[in-house]
C-alpha cells in the first residue's frame, strides 16, 4: 500500500454556521480530486457537514482538517475542538440522541457511514500530564470513508496533517508513509522557505522517496538529496517502523519522537546540513517501540515544547487523532507545518 498523494491538508475553521456548508462543499471537492466514484464524494460530504454543525452547536475553536487518506484510496475528516468535551459520548453515537431539540442524527450518521470512525473526547476529569501541571478538554474525531478494497488500510494505525503557512497558495512541507509487508516507512520533508519554491523542493523529494523506499533509509536519504540537487533544498526526516523497533534517518530540523501511554521516551533530531546542498554522511538511529508505542515525525512549524508536558489524554490518543491535536494546538501558522504519527503496520486487524 501506498500513498502517493501530494495534496496538503484542506484546514476549515468552524467559526460560523455558513462553515458547515463550507466544509461539505470543500470536502466534496477533495473527494472528487480523490476519484472517489458514485455517490462516496456526496457521502463525505454528509460527513463533513455532520461534524461541523457538531463543532458549530457545541464546541470552541474548532476546525475540520480534510486530506486524503495516508495510504491512499480514500478521504479523511478530522474534527477537532478545544472543549467543553462531550459528556455522554455513547449515547451521543446513538441515532435519535440530541442535546439541542434537532432530529439528532449527527454522530449516528458518521458513524453508518464511515469506514472507520475514531473519536476521543476529554471534559476535563483527566487533568493530569507527566508533571501534572496541564489540562486539555475537547474532542477529536476521524471519519475515513475509503473504496471498497482499501477498507483495511483506512483502519490502519497512521495519520498525517499537512498544512501551508497562513496566506500561503502552496504548501513546503510534506509528508507519506509506505507499508510494505510488515515494514511502514515514512517521511517529512520541509523545504526551505515558503511559496511555490519550497513546495517544488518537497515534491520533488517526495518522488524520489516512492522510487526508492525499499532501500536502506541511510540510501533513501542519498537519493534525495541527489534529486535536489536542482532545487532550494530541504530538510528531510525518515522513519521505518518494525513490529518492536524504529529507525530514524535525518538531516536537518525534523524531529521524531516516541510516545507511550505514560509519557515521551525519545527525542531525535536530524543532523545539520540541507538535504540537496550539504549533508553528512547519512546514519540511522534504532530506539524500541514497545506496544501502544506511537512515533512521530514532524517538521519545525510544530512548536517541539508540545512534548515536554503532555496530558494523559494526549499521550494515549491514537495516531489519527494525535496528529490533529498536535497541529491544532501547536502550529505556528507563519510557517509551514506538517507531522506524521504511526504504529508498526498491523496486516491483520
Amino acid at each position: 500500500m501506498t500513498s502517493l498523494t501530494t495534496l496538503p491538508t484542506t484546514r476549515v475553521p468552524i467559526d460560523h454556521y455558513s462553515a458547515v456548508h463550507l466544509a461539505a462543499a470543500t470536502t466534496r471537492s477533495l473527494a472528487e480530486q480523490c476519484r472517489l466514484p458514485g455517490a462516496m464524494p456526496d457521502r463525505a460530504a454528509v460527513i463533513a457537514s455532520e461534524l461541523a454543525s457538531n463543532l458549530d452547536k457545541h464546541a470552541r475553536d474548532g476546525a475540520l482538517y480534510i486530506q486524503p487518506l495516508p495510504l491512499g484510496g480514500g478521504l479523511e475528516i478530522l474534527a477537532v475542538d478545544r472543549g467543553p468535551g462531550m459528556h455522554e459520548l455513547h449515547r451521543c453515537l446513538t441515532d435519535g440522541y440530541t442535546t439541542t431539540g434537532t432530529m439528532g442524527a449527527g454522530l449516528g450518521a458518521v458513524t453508518r457511514i464511515a469506514t472507520d470512525f475514531t473519536i476521543r473526547t476529554n471534559t476535563g476529569a483527566d487533568t493530569g500530564t507527566v508533571t501534572g501541571t496541564n489540562t486539555e478538554t475537547g474532542t477529536l474525531a476521524c471519519a475515513r470513508i475509503a473504496l471498497p478494497d482499501r477498507a483495511q488500510a483506512a483502519r490502519q494505525e497512521v495519520g498525517l496533517v499537512c498544512l501551508p503557512a497562513d496566506r500561503e497558495l502552496h504548501c513546503g512541507d510534506a509528508c507519506a508513509v509506505v507499508d510494505t509487508d510488515e515494514v511502514r516507512t515514512a517521511i517529512v520533508i520541509d523545504g526551505l522557505g515558503h511559496g511555490p519554491h519550497a513546495a517544488e523542493a518537497a515534491q520533488t523529494a517526495l518522488r524520489s522517496f516512492h522510487a526508492v523506499v525499499d532501500r536502506p533509509l541511510p540510501h533513501v536519504l542519498t537519493a534525495i538529496h541527489r534529486s535536489l540537487r536542482r532545487t532550494r533544498g530541504a530538510a528531510v526526516g525518515l522513519l521505518r517502523l518494525e513490529p518492536e523497533r524504529a529507525e530514524y534517518c535525518g538531516v536537518g530540523n525534523v524531529r521524531a519522537v516516541a510516545l507511550s501511554p505514560h509519557q515521551v521516551h525519545h527525542r531525535l533530531t536530524g543532523r545539520p546540513g540541507v538535504v540537496g546542498w550539504n549533508i553528512p554522511a547519512p546514519q540511522s538511529h534504532y530506539f524500541p517501540l514497545d506496544a501502544g508505542t506511537t512515533a512521530v515525525l514532524h517538521s519545525d512549524g510544530i512548536d517541539s515544547r508540545w512534548t515536554h508536558t503532555p496530558s494523559r489524554f494526549l499521550l494515549r490518543l491514537p495516531p489519527s487523532l494525535l496528529v490533529g491535536a498536535v497541529a491544532h494546538g501547536h502550529r505556528s501558522t507563519r510557517d509551514d507545518a506538517a507531522v506524521l504519527a504511526a504504529r508498526p503496520h498491523q496486516r491483520h486487524r
